[in-house]
């Protein structure tokens, strides 16, 4: 491919249309063909062939992971980040490519598949920079390790790539960097220096009881009425035992029990997801649910309950003086007006455990992908985690291409 002028990614990259047909139609095929967390086999396959074409290495990493490496003279090695599982949602959307896919879960169930978080886009979008700067060397020099992570989704993806030797099998970063689309209009950028996404922890707690027939509850012990108490009870961490101005969040989303209405069951199980915005929060909230669990289990004269951590977000902590270097390329390319001062999110990421694992900065931001039609009166898109979740196709080519273009640019360019 040469690529002449045409379409504007920035002010100083211009692309062919039938380049952004092309990673359209990539989008397409990623959008139509999602896989579930630690399980994007034919995904992974996709990227090695697309690299392979495009005359990049790559290995895999951490299972079905895949990390391309460029190299174009001397200069600095930076990371890319680019997370590529979908989620168990039936989509909706309604457009010619949504998905049918269907996937397994761990517990061995079958669910259907969507890329409802946009993972999609980042894909396709980190595919189009490696094919630019692959055909572009005047515009930069140095090395970019381009990392296609699995299992954002379970927080399961980063740390298996480090522990598989991400950083021992590929050139040592100065910087890793990672963007997200959100239901933004095309050609918002959303990033600050610091925290731009919270903590996570994820719970499954067993609440262990005697069980009885209904008509004979004194010869029970209710693991059901012990675990309501729970639950009630948990709602009181956020609001008596934090500061007011301290934004956490502690959610029940499941709770099951028991088989028939005349039986009291032997156990009951709840699961609890905590948002926390540094350490010291999480320290403080965790410890809160384990006290409230033990004490209330404790108060019915029930075992002590059985807690099985599910899983764990790492911070994404934006190093200032790294957004700050982001943030100036941006306004440079996009003008200061496309740029969201952002609030600190309740969602959570695991890419700050790339950089974290080897001590360099990172630095996280989103962009948007849907027109500004959406927007109107007030109005906004599906978000993400929706079964109508639907970035416009060339948008979120175009917008995450020349975001991920402008912040690899603000290490590797020449100029």
């Amino acid at each position: 491919m040469t690529i002449t002028t045409g379409i504007r990614l920035t002010p100083a990259v211009d692309v062919p249309e039938s380049f952004v047909d092309d990673y359209v139609a990539v989008y397409k095929h990623l959008h139509a063909n999602p896989e579930l967390s630690a399980r994007e086999f034919r995904t992974a396959e996709y990227i090695e062939a697309h690299l392979a074409g495009l005359g990049i290495e790559s290995f895999r990493c951490g299972g079905t992971g895949v990390v391309g490496i460029l190299k174009n003279g001397d200069g600095p090695v930076i990371g890319f980040r680019a997370d590529t599982d979908g989620l168990p949602i039936a989509e909706q959307t309604g457009l010619d490519y949504a998905s049918e896919a269907t996937g397994t879960l761990p517990d061995g169930s079958t669910a259907p598949v969507m890329h409802g978080c946009g993972h999609d886009t980042h894909i396709a979008a980190a595919l189009a920079l490696a094919s630019l700067l692959t055909e572009r060397t005047d515009l930069w020099a140095g090395t970019l390790v381009l990392i296609f992570q699995p299992g954002e989704e379970t927080a399961y993806g980063a740390r298996a790539m480090i522990n598989d030797g991400l950083w021992d099998r590929a050139p040592r970063p100065e910087v890793v960097l990672a963007q997200h689309v959100m239901p933004l209009g095309r050609d918002r950028l959303l990033i600050r220096g610091g925290h731009m996404a919270s903590l996570a922890d994820s719970w499954k707690i067993t609440v262990h009881g005697r069980q009885a027939h209904g008509s004979q509850p004194e010869k029970s012990i209710d693991p059901i009425v012990a675990a309501s108490s729970m639950v009630l009870r948990l709602q009181t961490i956020v609001s008596r035992e934090l500061a007011p101005s301290t934004p956490a969040v502690v959610t029940v989303g499941t709770f099951h029990a028991g088989l028939k209405e005349n039986i009291i069951p032997e156990s009951a199980e709840f699961s609890v997801n905590v948002r926390t915005p540094d350490e010291e929060t999480r320290t403080t909230v965790l410890a809160a649910i384990r006290r409230i669990i033990s004490a209330e289990a404790a108060a019915s004269a029930a075992p002590e309950p059985t807690i099985t951590e599910l899983n764990n977000f790492p911070r994404c902590y934006n190093d200032p003086a790294s957004a700050d270097r982001v943030i100036e390329a941006f306004t440079a390319d996009f003008g200061a007006d496309a740029l969201i001062d952002a609030p600190l999110g309740m969602g959570s990421e695991d890419a700050g455990w790339l950089s974290d694992a080897i001590g360099v900065p990172g630095v996280f931001w989103a962009f948007g992908a849907f027109d500004p039609e959406f927007f109107e009166d007030g109005a906004s898109p599906a978000g993400n985690h929706s079964p109508f979740f639907a970035p416009d196709a060339r948008a979120a080519v175009l917008g995450g291409t020349g975001a991920a273009l402008s912040g690899v640019l603000a290490y590797l360019g020449r100029n």
